[in-house]
C-alpha cells in the first residue's frame, strides 16, 4: 500500500507549485506516498518527523533464524486444505559474492499438488516501504485479521480466511529490503540507494523471485504476481525484469489499487487530472451514506467529471460564471457547504475533501476510504494535523497480528521490530533523474504486447482518494488491445484502497483472481 505524507502542510500540488523543478517535484511525490499525517486546511504546518524517534533511522544487521515449515490443516466453508508454510529468507549478492540483503518471505503450498502444474503468487505490498502483511492478512492468506471497524486498540486476533487464495495458487509473501523483517546487511549508503530506488528495488525482487523459484524447484509452475497500490507500479515492471533479465515468465498480474503513473496522482496548477478523477470518488463516499453504492450509480458523475467540470475548469477561475456552476455542482456532488465549496472556485483538492467532508461532525475521513472517519483533534481550527484513521489507524493490530503469527504459528521468531510501514525507506526513496515521474503504464503495454498469453486484472475501490478509480480507469482505456480481447480488465468494487476491507469486496476480487489465474 502507499502511504501518505502531510507534505509541509500543503497539498502535494500545493507543494510542486512552491518548488518550481522537476526534481524537486520527484522529492514531493516521495513525500506524498510517505507518512501517516494527514494535513487539510493548513498552510505551513510543520513536517512529518524524520523516524518515530525523531532521529534518522539506520538498517540493523540483524541475523535471520533459518527457515521454519510447518504443517496445517484448515477446514473452512465445507472444503479441507491440508498445506505447508515456509517462514524464511533469501539472501542477495552482489556481483563478487557479497551478501547485501535478507528477504524475507512466507511461502504457502498445498499439500498434493504436482508443482509444474500448480500456480505460484507472489504478493507484494507498496508504499514504498510498506510489508506485505496487509495482502497476507488482510485477503489472501489462510487467515486474516477482519478490518472491519479496526483501530489502534483493536484485539489482533485472526480468523481462518474463507476467502484465501490457497485453494488455487500457492502463495508467497515477500518483504523488500527495509520492509517486515526483510534487511541491507552490506555496509555502507550505496546498498541503500540501490534497493531503495525505482529500479533497484524492482532488480531485487526479480532476483529474489527468481532464486525462490530455483530454490524450491517450481521453475516450471504457472506464475503470478499480485501487487497493492506501490506494489501495483511494482508489478509491470516486474514482470518485464524476470522475462527480460531473469528469464522467467510471468502468466499474469493482479493490481490492487496500482499507482500506474504517479504524475496523475500529484498533478499541478495547470492540471485538473486529480480533480477530475477524485471528483466521483468523493461522490461515492457520499452516496454510500444512503446505502450500498457501486460504479453505475456513479455514471453521472464520472460523465460530468470528464465534461462539463472540465469544459468549465478550462475557462478558469477568472470566468464567474463557471466558478459558479462548477461550484453548486461539485457541491451537491459531495454535500460540502457551498460558501466553502465557492471559496475553493469549485476545486476541492484531496486535503480540502478530508477536512470539510464530515467537518461539521468534528470528523476528518481517511485519505485511504472515505467512508472511515475519525475525530478531528483540532476541529474548531481553521487548520488541522490528524492521524489518517486507516494509516496508522490499522498498523498497530496488523503488526502485533503478522508478530503473532511468525511466532506462535510459524515458529519463526525475530528478535526486532517488525516493519509494517518504514518510514525510513519512503524518506530515502531515489525516484530516478528523469524528467517525468516515473510510470508503469509503459511496461504494461510491452509485456501485452509482447506475450500474447499476458494477463491482467486491475482493482480498484470506489471510495479509495488515494489511487481513485476513475483515475485507473482513464489511464487504462489509453492502453491499445493486443490480440485477444479481455487479457486487460478493470473491475471497480465498493470499499477503499484496501479494498478487500469489505466484505462482499474480498469475495468478488477472489472470484476474479482464481478466474485469471486458470485461465477462464
Amino acid at each position: 500500500m502507499a502511504a501518505r505524507s502531510a507534505t509541509s502542510g500543503r497539498s502535494l500540488e500545493a507543494t510542486i507549485r512552491r518548488n518550481g523543478s522537476v526534481a524537486l517535484f520527484i522529492g514531493a511525490l516521495a513525500a506524498f506516498l510517505a507518512a501517516p499525517l494527514a494535513v487539510a486546511g493548513a498552510d505551513d504546518a510543520p513536517t512529518a518527523k524524520a523516524s518515530r524517534d525523531g532521529k534518522p533511522e539506520k538498517q540493523e544487521n540483524v541475523a535471520l533464524p533459518a527457515d521454519s515449515t510447518t504443517a496445517f490443516t484448515l477446514n473452512i466453508d465445507g472444503r479441507s486444505l491440508a498445506f505447508h508454510v515456509t517462514a524464511g529468507s533469501l539472501q542477495l549478492k552482489d556481483e563478487t559474492g557479497a551478501p547485501q540483503a535478507v528477504v524475507a518471505y512466507v511461502a504457502y503450498k498445498l499439500d498434493g499438488a504436482d508443482p509444474a502444474r500448480r500456480p505460484v503468487t507472489f504478493a507484494i505490498n507498496g508504499g514504498p516501504g510498506a510489508a506485505s502483511a496487509w495482502l497476507h492478512l488482510g485477503a489472501l492468506g489462510p487467515w486474516r485479521l477482519p478490518m472491519n471497524g479496526l483501530s489502534p486498540a483493536s484485539p489482533p486476533s485472526l480468523v481462518d480466511n474463507a476467502e484465501t487464495w490457497l485453494d488455487f495458487t500457492d502463495l508467497v509473501f515477500v518483504d523488500p529490503p527495509g520492509t517486515g523483517y526483510s534487511r541491507i546487511v552490506a555496509a555502507g549508503d550505496e546498498p541503500r540507494r540501490r534497493f531503495w530506488s525505482v529500479e533497484g528495488d524492482v532488480d531485487g525482487l526479480a532476483a529474489t523471485i527468481r532464486r525462490w523459484l530455483v530454490a524450491d524447484e517450481r521453475l516450471a509452475s504457472p506464475k503470478f504476481i499480485v501487487g497493492e497500490s506501490y506494489g501495483g507500479f511494482r508489478g509491470p515492471r516486474l514482470a518485464e525484469a524476470l522475462a527480460t533479465d531473469q528469464g522467467v515468465g510471468v502468466a499474469g498480474l493482479i493490481l490492487i489499487s496500482p499507482a500506474l503513473d504517479l504524475a496523475a496522482l500529484a498533478g499541478g496548477p495547470d492540471d485538473p487530472f486529480p480533480l477530475i478523477t477524485r471528483l466521483p470518488s468523493y461522490a461515492a463516499a457520499l452516496k454510500s451514506r444512503a446505502g450500498p453504492v457501486s460504479r453505475d450509480d456513479l455514471a453521472e458523475v464520472e460523465r460530468y467529471a470528464t465534461g462539463d467540470y472540465l469544459a468549465d475548469w478550462l475557462r478558469g477561475p477568472g470566468d464567474g460564471a463557471a466558478v459558479e456552476r462548477m461550484s453548486k455542482r461539485v457541491a451537491e456532488l459531495t454535500g460540502i457547504d457551498l460558501a466553502t465549496v465557492r471559496r475553493l472556485a469549485g476545486r476541492v483538492d484531496e486535503d480540502a475533501f478530508l477536512r470539510e467532508f464530515e467537518r461539521t461532525q468534528g470528523k476528518v475521513v481517511a485519505f485511504y476510504d472515505a467512508t472511515i472517519d475519525a475525530y478531528d483533534p483540532f476541529p474548531a481550527a481553521d487548520r488541522s494535523r490528524f492521524h489518517d484513521p486507516v494509516l496508522p489507524g490499522f498498523e498497530p493490530a496488523l503488526t502485533s497480528a503478522i508478530v503473532d503469527l511468525y511466532e506462535r504459528r510459524l515458529g519463526w521468531k525475530v528478535d526486532d521490530r517488525y516493519e509494517l510501514i518504514n518510514d525510513a525507506v519512503n524518506r530515502e526513496w531515489r525516484w530516478g533523474g528523469k524528467l517525468a515521474a516515473p510510470e508503469s503504464i509503459s511496461a504494461l503495454r510491452r509485456m501485452l504486447a509482447l506475450d500474447p498469453k499476458f494477463r491482467v486484472l486491475v482493482v480498484a475501490g470506489l471510495t479509495d482518494v488515494q489511487t481513485p478509480y476513475l483515475a485507473t480507469a482513464l489511464e487504462l482505456a489509453q492502453v491499445p488491445e493486443f490480440g485477444p480481447a479481455g487479457r486487460l480488465t478493470l473491475k471497480v468494487y465498493p470499499g477503499g484502497h484496501m479494498v478487500y476491507a469489505d466484505d462482499a469486496s474480498r469475495r468478488a476480487l477472489r472470484g476474479d483472481a482464481r478466474r485469471l489465474i486458470e485461465g477462464k
